[in-house]
């Protein structure tokens, strides 16, 4: 059985795109003792309040009839904002360049949070440049999350 967040995909995907936005992403998680369900868009020119109505007042039916979640959630869309996370290989082709945050699991060089440019990406792997000219490269293994930073 696919997971969740796989299911919710493919049912938001053409809901999304019929609004004129893209999906983003879709995560599935607990905080505070209740479970959400978020479905992140995005559209050239940036996402609006009325496109995130729109595509929740036409993806929350789909959602209750196919019934892909068994216990209570609390069902959001949102944009993808502008400090984004990256985790698909065509995010980090598209971004390349951009300024980004590179949070590890674990300190390199005594710090676990990298800012930088990203430089490039390979099968995983993360090279940003600092703005003072250090190349970095970790490891799918090192980096817990990367996202868009605002400079």
């Amino acid at each position: 059985m696919s997971k969740v967040t796989d299911l919710v995909a493919e049912l938001a995907r053409p809901v999304v795109e019929a609004q004129g936005c893209e999906l983003w992403d879709v995560e599935y998680v607990r905080e505070v003792g209740e479970w959400f369900l978020r479905v992140y868009i995005d559209k050239e020119g940036g996402v609006s309040i009325d496109d995130c109505e729109a595509v929740s007042r036409a993806l929350d039916p789909l959602l209750d009839e196919a019934d892909p979640i068994e216990q209570s959630y609390n069902f959001e869309v949102s944009s993808a904002g502008v400090e984004r996370a990256l985790k698909r290989p065509s995010d980090f082709q598209r971004f390349l360049g951009s300024y980004i945050a590179v949070k590890l699991y674990s300190a390199v060089d005594g710090q676990k949070e990298y800012l930088g440019y990203l430089r490039g990406y390979d099968v995983g792997a993360v090279t940003l440049e600092t703005k003072a000219g250090e190349t970095k490269t970790f490891s799918p293994a090192q980096t817990a999350s990367v996202r868009l930073r605002l400079e």
